[in-house]
């Protein structure tokens, strides 16, 4: 069964937003980007996210991703599929510190205008390398159990980048309506 309602999960860095990309062309679904619908102009957290994410779920079929805890229930309980990309700490690390350097020396603009400023990442707790290191465990420990949590969900453990691209060409070319 092809699934229809996708969430892409996995450790900051291991490629979620990438992957949801190549899912939502290959099905031809919509593709929700949690970060794009959490921070606003100036990293500004919207103050009506789950609003924000429960309209953007509202369409019959598409492939969400990021792990904000505060709207699984919305992401996580309905979708049908759940990707996690449980990748280990090394390589995630090493896609970070590529992912941060790229975007702040190619001054690359984010959702609503933002960019990434590379001395927070060096010189303050909310550095991404902080983050990534302190969240490892217990996201992997969490979504361990998200067939107990979410009994319904189908989950697809990748662990490896060859693993995800051979996962993502077995999905079938399809090609339906979509408003992007």
């Amino acid at each position: 069964m092809t699934p229809r309602r996708i969430a892409v999960i996995g450790t900051s860095g291991a490629g979620k937003t990438t992957l949801a990309a190549g899912i939502s062309e290959r099905l031809g679904i919509a593709h929700v980007e949690l970060d794009a619908l959490h921070w606003l102009e100036n990293w500004t957290p919207n103050p009506t996210f789950r609003e924000t994410v429960a309209a953007a779920l509202s369409e019959p079929t598409w492939v969400v991703d990021g792990n904000y805890s505060r709207v699984s229930e919305l992401t996580l309980g309905q979708a049908d599929t759940a990707v996690w990309l449980d990748y280990r700490l090394p390589r995630l690390l090493w896609r970070t510190h590529n992912r941060i350097w790229r975007r702040a020396l190619m001054r690359e603009v984010l959702y609503n205008g933002n960019r990434e400023r590379l001395w927070e990442h060096l010189f303050t707790r909310e550095s991404l390398y902080w983050w990534v290191l302190t969240t490892y465990r217990s996201r992997r420990r969490r979504f361990a159990a998200l067939e107990t949590r979410f009994p319904h969900l189908q989950v697809v453990r990748l662990r490896t980048p060859v693993e995800t691209a051979v996962w993502l060409k077995s999905l079938p070319h399809e090609v339906t309506a979509v408003n992007r």
